[in-house]
């Protein structure tokens, strides 16, 4: 067992931060077994961690992240959704059929995912069964949590990327069949546009209600109009994943900016995931995305970094950028008030954590992925509190406080042992 001692700081509730100032955590192996101010006296046999005027807080969960798209992280985002993905993405993408590229690209976003304070990732790879299984290995290698998906699409993209739909499914399944103890696959649909109705029917049959799934949904308004011209007689774009049982309570539903009314129940009624991508939302100009309706719902709701269309891997960055766009929201509506900090830190913690199980927290049972925060260099002239020192963390996105980050109880980066 392993006893920590500093500011412990998480979020069993959005509305609110759990805050132990000079607390304790209790970790055996890889669950959380308590938290409390005097597990010193309670567990005397015990050496403790002494982590005073150090912030211990939850590792953060990215359920939006294409891993191929990182070598083009920063890249072409003066354009448009569909354009970027012409000009820009497809070609990139057809290089993961070179393994040794592909292996150079995975190496470098894992590294800097870690360093970022990610331990729980849902990836996208390519349409490229190898590269896929590479990116499963190298994820269970780094020692993170992960769900990694085989892109799927036959349909309204580059000749390199195009696939015939027995191919396509055939690989799917051996995606699906890996299973490491912390690393899975999921069903990977691109988007409507790219997947024929044959393509799609097909994934629904193979994922069921056993099988995690992930797309995109509502990101653009002319991809909208798109999917309306592919599919005239469905009612709106979830519609057609929902037709084909591509909708349940494992389906991670990206962007949503533009979602009507009627879709925004089906999702609850699914009991289906959201991810708000803020940066990538707002770098490809796709709009504001009304997050306080869906939290209103109390749909299901955690961030995506939706790297490369997103311009960071750092949660710590993406939880400011959708603080502030729901300010921007609430500018133009003021009946949808914008989300607070504690908020946007459940999403980015126990919120996207769920898709995982118990992770995010530090309830007992809870996985112990947890990292340690360094004061900031203001603490040592002026006193502040372990909540002012998180938002100080997070509106600086300084992660060269981060001290030692944990998976599974397993540290995966310590700087005191960096030279």
């Amino acid at each position: 067992m392993k006893l920590l001692k500093g500011n412990i700081i998480f979020t069993k509730n959005a509305d609110r931060f759990e805050v132990l100032e000079d607390g304790y955590l209790l970790i055996d192996s890889d669950q959380i077994l308590e938290t409390a101010f005097d597990l010193n006296e309670k567990y005397p046999e015990i050496e403790v961690e002494d982590y005073s005027g150090h912030l211990i807080m939850p590792t953060f969960t990215d359920l939006h992240c294409h891993a191929v798209q990182y070598g083009n992280l920063g890249m072409g985002l003066d354009k448009e959704l569909l354009e970027w993905l012409e000009t820009y993405t497809f070609p990139e993408e057809e290089k993961f059929s070179q393994l040794d590229y592909s292996k150079k690209i995975f190496d470098l976003i894992l590294k800097d995912l870690i360093g970022q304070g990610t331990t729980r990732i849902v990836f996208y790879s390519s349409i490229h069964q190898a590269s896929t299984e590479l990116l499963m290995e190298m994820c269970h290698q780094a020692g993170i949590h992960a769900y990694v998906g085989k892109v799927n699409m036959d349909q309204n993209c580059s000749f390199g990327l195009k696939e015939r739909i027995k191919d396509s499914i055939e690989a799917t399944k051996k995606i699906m069949a890996i299973s490491y103890p912390s690393v899975k696959g999921i069903i990977t649909p691109r988007f409507v546009p790219s997947c024929s109705s044959e393509l799609l029917k097909a994934l629904g049959t193979i994922a069921g209600s056993e099988y995690p799934v992930q797309t995109h949904l509502s990101e653009n308004k002319d991809e909208i109009a798109w999917v309306k011209r592919l599919h005239p007689n469905k009612k709106d774009y979830l519609s057609v994943y929902d037709s084909y049982h591509l909708v349940h309570e494992k389906t991670l539903l990206a962007h949503c900016v533009f979602c009507t009314p009627d879709e925004i129940d089906l999702i609850k009624e699914r009991n289906a995931f959201v991810v708000h991508c803020p940066s990538a939302n707002k770098n490809l100009i796709s709009g504001l995305m009304p997050l306080r309706r869906y939290l209103d719902k109390n749909i299901k709701v955690g961030l995506g970094t939706d790297v490369g269309a997103g311009h960071t891997l750092s949660m710590l960055e993406t939880m400011v950028q959708a603080i502030q766009m729901s300010k921007v929201y609430h500018m133009n509506h003021k009946d949808l008030r914008p989300i607070s900090l504690s908020e946007a830190f459940y999403m980015a913690t126990k919120g996207g954590g769920q898709y995982f199980g118990l992770h995010g927290s530090f309830e007992k049972d809870y996985c112990s992925d947890l990292m340690i925060v360094k004061p900031d260099p203001i603490e040592s002239i002026k006193p502040i509190s372990p909540i002012e020192s998180l938002e100080k963390f997070i509106y600086t996105n300084d992660r060269s406080r981060i001290l030692k980050i944990y998976a599974k109880g397993k540290c995966l980066i310590d700087k005191n042992t960096i030279k």
